[in-house]
């Protein structure tokens, strides 16, 4: 399987909401409760570009296998080293290496910016993502116990921490 990792474009959009719009509606790696439209996906895409932050996007076979990115972590100035990331696949893509090339992608660029720290925040009943991080060299850092609502109960997110 050859797998391309690239800035994502205008095209690609409708198929990096259909990740996004799976993971809502069916897991909680992401709190989010209804789905993206399309204009909003963009708004956000827009947002990182103008911003400078990375999205992009990993293509398998002429298919958005998945796609990554990363923004402000917190919003204040003192901040501006710091920044949050999140990593999507397809449900039928996992276990098949993309994450692990667009998170090392996303990690040099993140070098290239001059960041000082990466944070990951993940839903703890996630095992999976959790040992993934890890292995890609991110601490555990804290847990936030109750901290989201979704699908009529609290869950506990976890933080993990990469040093650029």
């Amino acid at each position: 399987m050859s797998v391309t990792i690239r800035p994502v474009t205008e095209t690609d959009i409708p198929e990096v909401l259909e990740i996004i719009n799976y993971e809502i509606l069916n897991g909680v790696s992401i709190y989010d409760y209804a789905p993206r439209t399309l204009e909003q996906q963009q708004t956000i895409i827009r947002e990182k570009e103008a911003k400078n932050f990375p999205f992009l996007v990993a293509v398998s076979d002429g298919v958005i296998a998945g796609f990554a990115t990363y923004g402000d972590f917190r919003f204040k100035e003192g901040y501006r080293y710091t920044v949050e990331h999140s990593v999507y696949l397809n449900h039928n893509q996992q276990g098949k290496g993309v994450g692990k090339l667009l998170l090392e992608t996303l990690i040099e660029i993140a070098r290239a910016q001059q960041k000082h720290t990466m944070i990951a925040v993940i839903d703890a009943e996630n095992d999976g993502s959790i040992r993934f991080h890890q292995k890609m060299g991110f601490e555990i850092a804290g847990t936030l116990r109750e901290s989201g609502y979704k699908f009529d109960r609290w869950l506990d997110s976890v933080f993990l921490q990469l040093f650029l």
